[in-house]
């Protein structure tokens, strides 16, 4: 199995970030897996190569190796273009004309929720004919690429969550912008690179059923999942920069050590007794997914 670590270069990563990057690593090398880097750094106006270089010296800095060239999905688009094409092919494409405004005031306005989770677009031009793309390019909309789908229902085990099943919406392939959309890129990406151990952040597991649904059309293998809960600050809302020195660099300034970071990760997941100085070697030989916390951490101060 090959695991991987994939996050998006748009700011420092935060205990968070790194807690799952541990995880994800000890994931494959407890069985003397290849791990990789992906960055996915889409979003061309938050992406930038300083933030890169700076998450990959925090991964560094706490001990984690990965094998090959780090790959950017920026220099991937025409991959993406391939499986869109092949999608488009059979009929799964179609053009979207809407913009997030209006998908929310039709969700607001509807009585019948639309098929797929909550919120989720209630399909407006799925059915829109020639005159009507043509009316809508004439006013200079640029359309997105969604998926057409039919509600269907996918089920999964992950090794954190357990069973989950969830229903698949008309997920955008390429946004209006050209930029293909997360859901297809990771999907391709994890194929190609072969990644079979997905650990990622449990905010993701909505979007696991339309990123299988997706493996399943494109004929690409289904990896396993381990979704691990979030850190939370003490307001209950996801880690950020507001809760304080919650990064790398952050807590180097204020004296806090990498190893000492990284035995804050291990307790945090069960893999150490509370202020257990250990190293990445120890933790390979203990990591088991059944001892990971099925509930958020919450983060409050370093000196509590």
């Amino acid at each position: 199995m090959t695991g991987r670590f994939a996050p998006s270069p748009t700011g420092d990563l935060h205990l968070g970030n790194l807690r799952t990057a541990v995880v994800a690593w000890l994931s494959a090398r407890s069985r003397r897996e290849p791990f990789v880097v992906r960055m996915e750094d889409l979003d061309r106006q938050q992406s930038n190569v300083d933030n890169e270089r700076t998450q990959l010296r925090d991964l560094a800095a706490l001990g984690l190796d990965w094998d090959g060239e780090v790959v950017r999905q920026s220099d991937r688009f025409p991959i993406y273009d391939a499986a869109i094409a092949d999608l488009r092919t059979r009929g799964l494409v179609y053009e979207c004309f809407c913009t997030r405004r209006e998908i929310l005031a039709e969700i607001a306005a509807s009585s019948a929720a639309p098929h797929g989770p909550p919120g989720s677009y209630p399909g407006t031009c799925r059915e829109l004919d020639a005159s009507a793309v043509a009316a809508h390019r004439a006013a200079g909309r640029r359309p997105a690429l969604r998926l057409r789908t039919d509600g269907h229902s996918v089920a999964f085990d992950d090794r954190v969550v357990g069973r989950v099943e969830g229903t698949v919406d008309d997920v955008v392939l390429r946004r209006n912008d050209g930029v293909p959309a997360y859901n297809l890129a990771v999907v391709v990406d994890d194929g190609a690179q072969g990644i079979d151990d997905v650990v990622r952040g449990d905010d993701l597991v909505s979007s696991t059923a339309r990123q299988i649904h997706l493996q399943r059309l494109l004929g690409l293998p289904q990896p396993t999942y381990t979704h691990v809960p979030l850190v939370l600050g003490t307001d209950g809302e996801r880690l950020a920069k507001r809760h304080g020195a919650v990064t790398l660099g952050d807590l180097e300034a204020a004296g806090v050590s990498p190893a000492a970071v990284l035995t804050w990760i291990a307790e945090s997941v069960g893999l150490a007794a509370p202020g257990e100085p250990v190293t990445l070697d120890q933790l390979v030989d203990r990591y088991d997914p059944s001892r990971l916390p099925t509930a958020p951490t919450v983060f409050d101060d370093w000196d509590t």
